[in-house]
């Protein structure tokens, strides 16, 4: 048989495209002759269109589409790239071939769009591609796992996004799955994305995935954080993304940054003009030694250091069992007093007696 360049398998596919579609995009539906989706990833929504049929005038081929929200367009091979996650474009090929019952071949035609080099397993440049795969938060199921949490401020989140097929491989296991993720940017002090943070979830956002290992990072994480707001003077910093995105909920202004470990808070990197660091500290013997340490360096560098504590085991227990008043009652009296009426809110009975 012939060599098929990348181009025919495009059009191959988009003779087939409504079965492409109702494989690939399943959260899709089909409206006349356009299958609707809420973009290539196979979000929920109607924001992508692609065409299902040659119109019989003018321009336009069938599996071509257009996602005007997000400003992108393609063919059905972007569709199978971005749908499952796929780095590798001659990844991308033979997975066409298999749906299409096409025969493997060896090599990439040289027709074929160039090949990406592949990128180191766990890398940062791996962070990064699977980062570019990710959607905006915003109306996606990681938003709505959020929310079961008792999150649901989320500005100044832009580091948090959602792929709806993440592989996971779990210890020791060969066969791969997909599962939702909610994918979080790691960052450095010049903003570069050393690595990312994969929480996979349940397929209706209500909770984690039923997997054994729910969270996972990869890339250059070492003194560098995923993080809400811009750093100034003063910022707060502690461990998991949903205790600091908690927290937050009670001091929405405060910028924030959460280390993914005790490990890796007792190790983070200092902003250059930061004067006032305050830790937000889990309620374990893990979170004791990461605050000591921090507190350690911060004060040998001249920075003050003060410690926020919760309630119970960590600021999502105290937020989704005791509630946000709770939270910002609990935390007034930890604050520095300059920073309570900046951004915990004026104290009534300080207003009153002034």
């Amino acid at each position: 048989m012939s060599r098929i360049d990348a181009a025919e398998l495009a059009e191959r596919l988009g003779e087939q495209a409504e079965d492409v579609c109702r494989h690939y995009l399943s959260n899709g539906r089909r409206q006349g002759n356009y299958w609707l989706v809420g973009d290539v990833r196979n979000a929920a929504g109607r924001s992508m269109f692609v065409r299902l049929k040659r119109p019989a005038a003018g321009k336009g081929a069938a599996g071509k589409w257009q996602d005007p929200a997000e400003g992108g367009h393609g063919d059905l091979l972007d569709v199978i790239r971005e749908s499952l996650g796929l780095s590798n474009f001659p990844d991308v090929l033979e997975e066409a071939r298999r749906f299409l019952s096409l025969p493997r071949q060896d090599s990439v035609p040289k027709t074929a769009t160039p090949k990406q080099p592949a990128a180191p397993t766990g890398s940062s440049e791996a962070a990064r591609r699977l980062l570019g795969m990710a959607s905006p938060l915003k109306g996606s199921l990681a938003a709505t796992y959020l929310r079961g949490r008792g999150i649901t401020d989320l500005r100044d989140t832009s580091a948090l996004r959602f792929h709806p097929n993440c592989y996971y491989r779990g210890e020791g296991e060969d066969q791969t799955e997909t599962w939702p993720a909610m994918i979080a940017a790691v960052t450095d002090l010049d903003s570069k994305v050393t690595g990312v943070h994969r929480t996979w979830l349940a397929r209706d956002g209500s909770g984690k995935a039923p997997v054994d290992t729910q969270r996972k990072a990869m890339g250059e994480l070492l003194g560098h954080a995923v993080r809400f707001g811009v750093a100034k003077e003063v910022i707060a910093a502690g461990e998991g993304i949903e205790t600091v995105l908690s927290l937050r909920q009670a001091l929405s202004k405060m910028p924030m940054v959460a280390a993914l470990s005790a490990g890796h808070l007792a190790a983070l990197q200092f902003p250059a003009h930061l004067r006032r660091l305050y830790i937000v500290r889990d309620n374990d013997p893990a979170g004791d030694g990461a605050r000591d340490s921090l507190i350690a360096r911060a004060h040998e560098v001249g920075i003050e250091a003060l410690t926020l504590s919760p309630m119970a085991g960590d600021f999502n227990d105290d937020l989704t069992t005791r509630g946000l008043d709770a939270i910002r009652a609990h935390i007034r009296v930890q604050l520095a007093p300059e920073d309570v009426s900046r951004f915990l809110g004026t104290d009534p009975l300080t207003r009153r007696r002034g």
